[in-house]
């Protein structure tokens, strides 16, 4: 003999309002989740804090802007796993205070190409401005298609200070005067870039194109973390 199960009449009210029952629904969710979230973003120890990463210059950041818009990690991941094969390769495996101060974070495993998580240094100036003009050049056996148009079209800093204050509000320590300075900081370093590679016998007067950007972001990648391994 089977037994009957009473369910409760309010239950099944409920769920005769589709509209009520998904908004409660949707509101549970929505609560949980920021249980979940927020003690994440107040309490600061989820993050360990590594002493020498330095918010990115102005000049780097554009550079960073460039390297997004372009599609440059689509193929190219900023995460070095703690696999052994893994850092004989690239190097020290990634931390998360590496990545504090970017938004947004460039962490991935689509490798296309190789990790630049830790390609700061590695090579001259005038390698990466040879490498975006023709990849078989630097790598022949490279699948990357060339990006000669960044040593054509002009470089744009009218926003870079703009971009500086909206990172300061977001809690990136810029200072003011690095905000009131960022244009003249980032012409700054583009110049010195330009200087190198001429001075390597590359192309003269690149200073103010957006090529020098993309390579000050990528000589700055790992340099941070290599700081604090340094004795």
């Amino acid at each position: 003999m089977k037994k009957i199960i009473q369910t409760d009449g309010r239950h099944r009210k409920l769920e005769g309002w589709p509209l009520v029952f998904t908004l409660i629904t949707t509101a549970s969710i929505l609560v949980g989740g920021l249980v979940e979230f927020i003690p994440l973003v107040l309490v600061k120890s989820n993050v360990p804090v590594i002493s020498t990463v330095t918010p990115f210059s102005p000049l780097e950041l554009t550079g960073r802007d460039i390297y997004i818009r372009e599609g440059c990690n689509n193929c190219h991941s900023q995460m070095v796993r703690p696999f052994r094969d893994e850092i004989e390769r690239y190097g020290e495996y990634s931390k998360p205070g590496e990545t504090i101060y970017e938004r947004p974070f460039l962490w991935g495993s689509k490798r296309t190409g190789p990790d630049l998580a830790r390609v700061g240094g590695k090579y001259p100036d005038l390698w990466h401005v040879r490498h975006m003009q023709d990849p078989r050049s630097t790598s022949p056996n490279s699948l990357m298609p060339p990006y000669a148009w960044l040593l054509e079209h002009e470089l744009d800093l009218s926003k870079v200070s703009t971009k500086l204050a909206r990172l300061q509000l977001l809690g990136t320590p810029y200072s003011d005067a690095d905000v009131t300075a960022a244009e003249q900081s980032a012409r700054a370093q583009a110049a010195a870039i330009a200087e190198r590679v001429a001075a390597d016998g590359g192309p003269q007067g690149i200073e103010n194109k957006e090529i020098v950007a993309l390579v000050a972001y990528l000589q700055r990648l790992g340099r941070d973390l290599k700081a604090a391994s340094a004795p």
